[in-house]
């Protein structure tokens, strides 16, 4: 029986289903037709951050930043290189914390960077503080379902 997977199209947030075993295909969204992983970070807002967080199947990293933070600034990069190692079995994404102080308040988010990994809808881990690309895989990895 083939295993599918609801993901939610980063570009005009339609929830797509998708086989398992095509994500490495690279799928394109059934509505807007654009691709599913571009090996870039997704930024959010407060309505794509919630339909994105609780529609979506695969782990989703959200990095909690703000523009005038210099260590958020600094780790952008590596988070960047971290979407195109990690892609598509876990999907990278931003939320700017002036931008949707409420969110950052929902979540307790004290200090920024801080990077949330949620799970059907859940937190399932939290690390504060700016990381290199491969500290950023390695903590995905340890932390995310099914990458080990």
């Amino acid at each position: 029986m083939t295993e599918f997977l609801q993901l939610v199209c980063a570009h005009c947030e339609a929830v797509n289903r998708v086989p398992r075993a095509r994500l490495g295909e690279r799928p394109n969204c059934g509505r807007c037709h654009q691709r599913q992983f571009t090996g870039t970070p997704v930024e959010l807002t407060g309505h794509s951050f919630s339909r994105m967080i609780d529609r979506s199947d695969q782990p989703v990293v959200v990095d909690f930043w703000a523009p005038w933070c210099v260590p958020c600034r600094s780790m952008a990069p590596a988070f960047a290189s971290a979407a195109v190692e990690l892609e598509p079995q876990v999907r990278l994404a931003k939320l700017n914390t002036e931008a949707e102080p409420g969110i950052a308040s929902r979540f307790g988010i004290r200090s920024i960077p801080t990077m949330v990994m949620f799970v059907g809808g859940r937190e399932v881990a939290r690390q504060s503080g700016a990381m290199d690309a491969a500290s950023i895989v390695r903590w995905v990895r340890n932390n995310a379902p099914r990458l080990g």
